[in-house]
């Protein structure tokens, strides 16, 4: 398998300051797609040619005829980045043109719709960087639930009724999925962990072969919180255990980021209206699901926190709310 290193690890110093996604674009203010797909295109630079399937990042970054891309951008279908992102590759290959090809997709186009293209991709170890932007949701059309939405969390799909109170399923591991297939490099990023982020997305850029980043990025009216708290909420995702870092590279495992001792997972969900619902019984299953998954990436056994309720701010609400309706 593939791992040549086209140039070294360059590290947070020398991180261009020329942005591929520059400003003009209409993204919600604090949307995580935006901060993260601006900061891996400018770790990758010029050289670089983007494709975006079906997609928030689609709509408002480059709605004809007008782009906010510096660099070539490409838009077909929503399930094809795996085997959107192998032609272009391809044909940049038979034009003697080295460039970094990366697909930039959310979860419900790479966890459900574009299942199947990306593990083609993956399995025939495509030269070509995958990014899932995970907003945990089917956000541009309407706030539906995908394979990534976490349990308990409200969907327009699985709205918080009498008898069902939110998402009845966890989010699935889709970054182990791909890991499965021996490819030369997964790693999961949060930009609350910058140094993380820019080291990982180096690498990736340095190496060769099917690279998979994993990026959480918060969306303010799917996940009703405050355009300001993106950042602290992606950062309480790693302290809870909602989200781990980690790399996975020729197969072997690295946890890069670890918490001194988990917080209960209500810090987290106390922050975002999603989970305005959600009853005690249901925290304890999360959290007790939290441990489970603790003991897997860490290797150690943690007591589950004590986790309290706490009155969630009314302004992040469900339907109808007056700050962040569909």
């Amino acid at each position: 398998m593939s791992n040549s290193v086209r140039s070294p690890v360059a590290g947070l110093r020398n991180v261009s300051r020329e942005d591929m996604l520059v400003h003009g674009h209409g993204a919600c203010p604090g949307c995580g797609y935006a901060v993260t797909a601006r900061n891996i295109a400018k770790i990758l630079g010029p050289d670089t040619v983007v494709y975006v399937p079906a997609s928030c990042l689609a709509v408002f970054s480059a709605l004809y005829p007008t782009s906010a891309w510096k660099v070539p951008f490409l838009y077909t279908a929503f399930e094809n980045t795996g085997a959107v992102i192998t032609g272009l590759k391809a044909a940049y290959r038979r034009r003697g043109i080295d460039a970094n090809v990366v697909g930039m997709a959310g979860d419900g186009g790479t966890f459900d719709i574009g299942l199947q293209a990306l593990s083609g991709a993956a399995e025939r170890n495509e030269d070509v960087i995958y990014v899932c932007l995970d907003n945990e949701a089917y956000m541009n059309t309407g706030i539906q639930r995908s394979s990534a939405t976490p349990f308990g969390a409200w969907t327009t799909t699985t709205p918080a009724g009498l008898e069902v109170q939110g998402n009845r399923r966890f989010k699935k591991d889709i970054a182990a999925i791909v890991a499965q297939h021996d490819v030369p490099y997964v790693a999961t990023l949060s930009v609350a962990h910058f140094t993380d982020f820019v080291k990982k997305v180096e690498k990736a850029k340095a190496m060769s072969g099917f690279r998979f980043l994993h990026c959480l990025t918060p969306c303010v009216p799917g996940w009703r919180i405050e355009p300001s708290k993106g950042v602290s909420i992606d950062r309480l995702a790693v302290e809870t255990g909602m989200w781990t870092l980690y790399e996975v590279e020729n197969g072997v495992p690295r946890v890069t980021y670890r918490p001194r001792k988990m917080l209960p997972v209500t810090e987290y969900l106390g922050l975002q209206g999603r989970f305005k619902h959600i009853s005690e019984e249901d925290v304890r299953t999360l959290q007790s699901w939290l441990c489970r998954k603790w003991k897997v990436h860490y290797g150690e056994e943690v007591e589950e926190p004590p986790c309290v309720i706490s009155r969630r701010d009314e302004g992040l609400g469900h339907d109808g709310d007056p700050l962040h309706g569909l």
